[in-house]
């Protein structure tokens, strides 16, 4: 950092010698006019700079330069420290530095003796700052204002802009409770530090309420020449009421501090409150406290500290039970008639092929932790069938599923030609390693959007570590959803109480496209949810497929004469199709977005009363004393709905949640909100459905619900819940 500042030094000196004029304006205002002999005069330094432009905070980071003020006061005046207003986190593509951009108003107190004489008082001061853009340019300029000394205070016409800017300065709590201790030793020059904070649950004052607004926290450290507290922020939440913190020290010299001091930044909507601490640092971990092992990437909240080979059961046992979740069974209908299929095959043969269905298992995960990976590298946060919350991904799914159904139905064949024919049959309906791969990666896709008991929990864990262990966890994930498959083809005495082939096997094929037809009707209503009324051209898109499927079907597979034509016509129908229906009228790259992402749900009149689900919401409901019901779910998650129609939107648990003057707080991650994402992994899930319910307690731990729900779980958890 240091040979990266002389650097920029240099550089900054550089660009000096070639500005032509500041582009950071600087004036000095007063809170007062006219004051009183003793009285405190609050002081500003207006500072605005032009579109683009940035100036620093007290500690401006990896680069940059705070801004100074030399004061030229008369005798009886004397000037405190600057008080900063919170700055914002400033990250260009190599380093992070504090700092404000458009206006900022540093405010300094000035105390007047109490023997001063009535009379004016001329205030002057040289300001200095550092001004960037692409380029940092050195500024500087004096500025001076009139104070009149009288019998009474006066206020100034810019007292309300001093007062606004006053408010956005950090505040010390005396109620607040804050630590900080050292992780484990140091690696070099480098240690890591762990910040825990929480607020008073008694303290209501609006300003100060704080409680469980713990989205878009930071910690923005003070500047200390022998050592830096680093920008990233990893944050280790597990409950909702404290905040822990992972940030990395780097040493330059001397010891390894005692005490560190900044400011912990929240954030409520679109306020942000900074509050001063200086914390000693201790060398070992508070008792109890369990803080999980460094990840690769910042965000993601603490799990409880599990044994790898544990989570790796749980992948494995979740991944076997996804076989059996109604996202997965058009496909496993598909494996039932290749097996039958294959049964008088010969064994080996049979083996080949439930290994090739478990390669395409295992490729396709691989491909989803691939994804999770580099998902977590960019700084985002990932999720259990994030896919499904890109409507481009739903549309091409819907279209690959109904043609799959057509397949099924015989409207037109999938083969492989020469050689490869004798090898592989079709794509799901036909036999051979072809069909078992991609019925592989099929009913990877179509699981996704499952969860499963165990799953979600491994998943939660995977979703916190490094990228070898997400791999591995995604792996056994695979090698569970594959596992029934390759020991059936590796027994083949088993496959003896199969029904023998025969002409009944065509007309259950036929049958299977009903259920794949229901999952392409099913990711059709998912797309209408990003597209509104306009999905209607998906729709025509989907019929013209099938129009051409079929010509290519009757014409080209199976007719005799004129396949050219026939194949030219498919081609135009696809191609126009996708250019009018997709392209022109759908505009299926370019969704709608929600109209109002904080507007009323929708519920019918004998419903449960939804409320949207936020941090600000459960703070309200639990803060009133009330017990709450929080349903996190998604469209595109079967389980999800399953269990609302049986276990939620039911009589019985109306009228309890009635009876009790309970909250219920609907999540929607249809879309993978990050605040969402944020409390999934605080209660060691990585995907939906969770379900909670709240003691009207405040602070009563949350009764964590299981994945798959029946009338008598919710039930009992509500009667827990309102004692």
């Amino acid at each position: 950092m240091r040979h990266i500042g002389i650097i920029l030094a240099g550089w900054f000196c550089l660009a000096a010698f070639t500005a032509s004029a500041a582009h950071t304006q600087v004036r000095l205002i007063l809170s007062a006019s006219t004051a009183r002999p003793g009285d405190t005069v609050l002081v500003g330094m207006d500072m605005k700079m032009e579109p683009a432009w940035h100036t620093y905070w007290r500690n401006p980071g990896a680069a940059g330069m705070a801004t100074k003020i030399e004061w030229q006061l008369p005798p009886g005046v004397t000037a405190d420290d600057i008080q900063w207003p919170l700055p914002e986190k400033l990250p260009p593509a190599e380093v992070t530095t504090y700092g404000y951009d458009n206006e900022v108003v540093l405010l300094v107190p000035l105390k007047l003796a109490a023997d001063l004489k009535p009379g004016p008082l001329d205030l002057k001061a040289k300001v200095s700052w550092l001004e960037c853009k692409e380029a940092c340019i050195p500024g500087s300029g004096s500025v001076e204002a009139i104070l009149n000394i009288g019998t009474e205070t006066k206020t100034s016409g810019d007292a309300a802009t001093i007062e606004s800017w006053k408010s956005k300065t950090p505040k010390i709590l005396t109620n607040l409770v804050a630590r900080a201790w050292w992780e484990k030793p140091a690696n070099g020059d480098t240690r890591p530090l762990i910040i825990e904070w929480s607020a008073s649950l008694k303290d209501q004052t609006p300003t100060y309420n704080i409680r469980l607004i713990t989205e878009g926290s930071d910690f923005f450290p003070d500047a200390n020449d022998n050592f830096e507290i680093l920008p990233a922020t990893e944050n280790l939440s597990s409950s909702p009421l404290d905040v822990y913190w992972r940030k990395l020290v780097k040493k330059y010299e001397g010891d390894w501090p005692k005490e560190i001091s900044g400011v912990i930044v929240t954030k409520s909507g679109n306020v942000r409150t900074g509050l001063e601490v200086k914390l000693p640092v201790s060398d070992k971990a508070p008792t109890g406290v369990t803080i999980l092992p460094e990840s690769s990437a910042g965000g993601t909240p603490a799990l409880p500290l599990q044994p790898l080979w544990q989570m790796l059961l749980y992948a494995f046992i979740g991944g076997l039970i996804l076989n059996i979740m109604p996202c997965v069974l058009p496909v496993i209908a598909l494996k039932i008639l290749g097996f039958v299929g294959e049964a008088r095959s010969e064994p080996r043969h049979v083996r080949k092929l439930g290994l090739v269905y478990a390669f395409g298992v295992l490729v396709s995960f691989l491909v989803l932790a691939a994804v999770v990976i580099g998902v977590k590298a960019a700084g985002h946060r990932a999720g259990w069938g994030m896919q499904f919350g890109s409507p481009v991904f739903v549309v091409c799914l819907t279209t690959l599923v109904m043609l799959v159904a057509l397949n099924l139905f015989g409207v037109f064949e999938v083969t492989l030609g020469g050689r490869a024919l004798d090898a592989a049959g079709g794509l799901a309906s036909k036999h051979g390693a072809a069909g078992a791969f991609f019925n592989g990666v099929l009913a990877t896709a179509l699981a996704t959007p499952c969860t499963a008991p165990f799953l979600s929990i491994a998943l939660g864990f995977a979703f916190a570590q490094k990228a070898p262990v997400i791999l591995l966890m995604f792996l056994a994930v695979g090698v569970g959803l594959a596992a029934p498959y390759v020991v059936l083809s590796w027994n083949p005495a088993w496959l003896k109480f199969l029904p023998k082939p025969g002409a009944w096997m065509e007309k259950f094929k036929i049958a299977m496209g009903f259920p794949m037809l229901a999952t392409a009707v099913w990711l059709f209503n998912l797309a209408a949810g990003s597209y509104g009324k306009s999905v209607l051209w998906l729709g025509v898109f989907l019929v013209v497929v099938a129009f051409a499927a079929w010509i290519f079907g009757e014409f080209v597979q199976r007719g005799r004469a004129r396949k050219g034509l026939a194949l030219v016509i498919a081609l135009i129908l696809l191609v126009g199709g996708y250019a009018y229906a997709l392209e022109s009228q759908l505009r299926w790259r370019e969704p709608v977005t929600e109209a109002d992402a904080t507007g009323s749900l929708k519920e019918s009149a004998d419903g449960i009363d939804w409320q949207r689900w936020s941090p600000e919401a459960m703070a309200k409901a639990r803060a009133d004393g009330h017990p709450v019901l929080v349903d996190f779910t998604a469209d595109w998650c079967l389980t999800c709905q399953v269990n609302k129609k049986t276990s939620i939107e039911i009589p019985s648990v109306r009228a309890k949640l009635k009876s009790m003057n309970a909250i219920a707080l609907l999540g929607d991650y249809t879309r993978f909100p990050d605040n969402i994402t944020t409390e999934l992994n605080r209660f060691s899930r990585a995907g939906v459905p969770l379900v909670l319910v709240h003691p009207k307690n405040p602070e009563a731990q949350p009764i964590v619900l299981p994945e798959i729900l029946t009338p008598g779980i919710v039930l009992d958890a509500l009667d827990r819940a309102a004692r």
